[in-house]
C-alpha cells in the first residue's frame, strides 16, 4: 500500500495540510457561520421563551390571586346572604310567634272568662240546690216548712265562709 510507504510520507503530509486547509477555509466561510447563526438564533429563542415563560408565570400568579380574591369575596357574600336570610327568617318566626302568642292569650282570656262564668253559674245553681236541700232537710227534721229567705241567707253565708276559707 502506497500510504504506508515511508518515502511518500512528506508529499502525503503536504497534501494533507493543503486539503485540510482548503476544507477549513470552506467550512469557516460557509458552514461554520451558518452553524454559528443557528446557535445564536437558538440562544435568542431560548432567552425569549424564558422571558415569555416568566411573563406567563407572573400572569398566572396574578390570575390566581384574582381568583383567590374572587373566591374570598364570593364566600363573604354568601355568608352575608346567609346571615341576612337567617335574620329575615328569625324575624319572620318571631313575628309569627308573637301573633300566635297574642291569639293564644286572647283565647286563654276568653276561656278563663267562660270558665269563670261557668263557675259562677254553677255556684248559683249550687246555692239553689243547697237551699232546696236545706229546706227539704228542715222539713224532714222539723216537719214544718222553713222560711225560704232564712234558708237562702244561711246557705249564702255558709258559701261565703267556705269561699273565704279557700281563698
Amino acid at each position: 500500500m502506497p500510504q504506508f510507504d515511508p518515502t511518500t510520507f512528506s508529499p502525503q503530509i503536504i497534501w494533507l495540510i493543503i486539503t485540510f486547509g482548503i476544507l477549513y477555509l470552506v467550512m469557516a466561510r460557509s458552514a461554520l457561520p451558518k452553524v454559528g447563526n443557528i446557535l445564536q438564533e437558538r440562544e435568542i429563542r431560548i432567552a425569549e421563551d424564558l422571558e415569555q415563560a416568566e411573563k406567563l408565570r407572573e400572569e398566572s400568579r396574578a390570575v390566581e390571586a384574582a381568583y383567590e380574591k374572587a373566591l374570598a369575596d364570593a364566600r363573604a357574600e354568601a355568608g352575608k346572604v346567609l346571615n341576612d336570610a337567617r335574620a329575615e327568617i328569625t324575624a319572620d318566626i318571631d313575628a309569627q310567634k308573637a301573633a300566635l302568642d297574642a291569639r293564644l292569650a286572647e283565647k286563654t282570656g276568653a276561656a278563663q272568662a267562660e270558665i269563670k262564668a261557668a263557675i259562677e253559674t254553677a255556684l248559683k245553681e249550687l246555692e239553689t240546690v243547697a237551699q232546696d236541700a236545706c229546706a227539704a232537710i228542715v222539713v224532714k227534721l222539723i216537719g214544718n216548712k222553713a222560711d225560704g229567705k232564712k234558708v237562702a241567707a244561711a246557705v249564702h253565708n255558709a258559701t261565703e265562709n267556705a269561699n273565704a276559707g279557700n281563698g
